[in-house]
């Protein structure tokens, strides 16, 4: 599953892709020394950048890509970087600029027809596995929204552990929990089948023993192993969706500019907590109980309680500070705006009813 650089060297050879497209963030691409390899190994190409302004995906950005790739006409979009950046080259590969565009994208109702070219992807961080996924986030007005489409998975992917390593340690520890609770959120999502825990159960093996290692310590073996488990986790998710977690921490993107995998880690175990407190609730065609016991199991303790202690010690080793006072997080003064992007397709995964008098409650103890 893993790459080297002669792989993706090999790949970029072919003849036939004359003119490629990449699109990266600026920081990023230098970061990881990718910039290094596509400056002298891609040779006798015609390349255009792309290099993304926004720290999440924009419609308004997405335009300008969108308009840029079918004015260059390549033969490869090359996408090297985070969720975001891999996002914006899902969608811009299949998505044409059109008049009502926003429209359709508030009402779930783009008409998917085919790729416009050849997508590839190279993640620079270990979190998001997008390079496997079929859906991709689009925020409009500070609002997520989703594509969702088997087109939207691209045609080649890369992982390679040398651009990992030279990640700033709040991008490693963000992206790296949220490939651990991707993986948790698969295991009680309502969508969740044999396929999805086969997968989420593999990466949970992997992260939660290599997490704090790659982000204190990052070496070609962690990297290699945090990539394996991001991999892992967007297979997962793939399936079955995310849940309350990941619907809830949209907004705290968008409004406070907090990266996406430390978004979600804000309130992941009060969450957790209350699905499990809720199990007579389950919507769920399996036993939730039994599956939570599974991931007890996995994370070597014995109830939600030492669960609960145990996520927010991963969260202290990365990091992660979830006081949001420290944060300059008033959830009183902006209780309506947050509330209000939450996201209902995601939320609609959780394995137990939740309404927002509940979420509220929840993100303001």
């Amino acid at each position: 599953m893993i790459n080297s650089i002669n792989d993706i060297k090999k790949f970029l050879s072919d003849k036939n892709f004359k003119k490629i497209f990449v699109i990266c963030g600026k920081k990023s691409l230098v970061a990881s020394t990718a910039d290094n390899f596509i400056n002298k190994n891609i040779i006798n190409k015609e390349i255009k950048f792309f290099y993304k302004n926004s720290n999440f995906p924009t419609l308004n950005e997405l335009i300008y890509i969108i308009n840029d790739v079918r004015k260059f006409k390549p033969d490869l979009l090359l996408a090297i970087g985070g969720g975001s950046v891999i996002d914006y080259a899902k969608i811009a590969n299949l998505v044409d600029f059109r008049e009502d565009l926003k429209e359709l994208i508030i009402n779930n109702s783009y008409p998917f027809k085919n790729k416009y070219t050849k997508l590839a992807v190279i993640p620079t961080t270990a979190g998001s596995g997008a390079e496997v996924t079929s859906n991709a986030v689009i925020y409009i007005d500070k609002i997520k929204y989703s594509f969702e489409s088997e087109l939207l998975k691209p045609d080649n992917f890369f992982l390679i552990p040398e651009f990992l390593i030279s990640a700033p340690n709040k991008i490693k520890a963000s992206a790296g929990f949220d490939a651990i609770a991707q993986a948790i959120e698969s295991l009680v999502s309502k969508k969740s089948n044999e396929d999805s825990v086969n997968f989420a159960t593999k990466s949970l093996k992997i992260s939660i023993y290599s997490y704090v290692n790659f982000i204190n310590n990052p070496n070609i073996k962690n990297a290699a192993e945090m990539s394996i488990a991001s991999n892992l986790a967007g297979k997962a998710i793939s399936i079955s969706k995310t849940t309350a977690p990941h619907a809830v921490s949209y907004p705290f993107t968008s409004l406070f500019n907090i990266s996406h995998g430390h978004a979600v880690s804000l309130f992941f175990e009060n969450f957790l907590k209350y699905n499990f407190e809720n199990l007579k609730k389950s919507e769920t065609s399996f036993n939730l109980e039994k599956r939570f016991y599974q991931i007890f199991d996995l994370f070597g303790v014995k109830n939600i309680n030492q669960f609960s202690k145990k996520m927010s010690l991963i969260k202290k080793d990365g990091k992660l500070e979830d006081n949001l006072k420290i944060l300059n997080i008033d959830i009183k003064k902006n209780s309506e705006k947050i509330i209000g992007g939450i996201n209902i397709l995601r939320l609609g995964n959780n394995p137990i009813k939740i309404d927002n008098k509940e979420i509220y409650k929840i993100i303001s103890n």
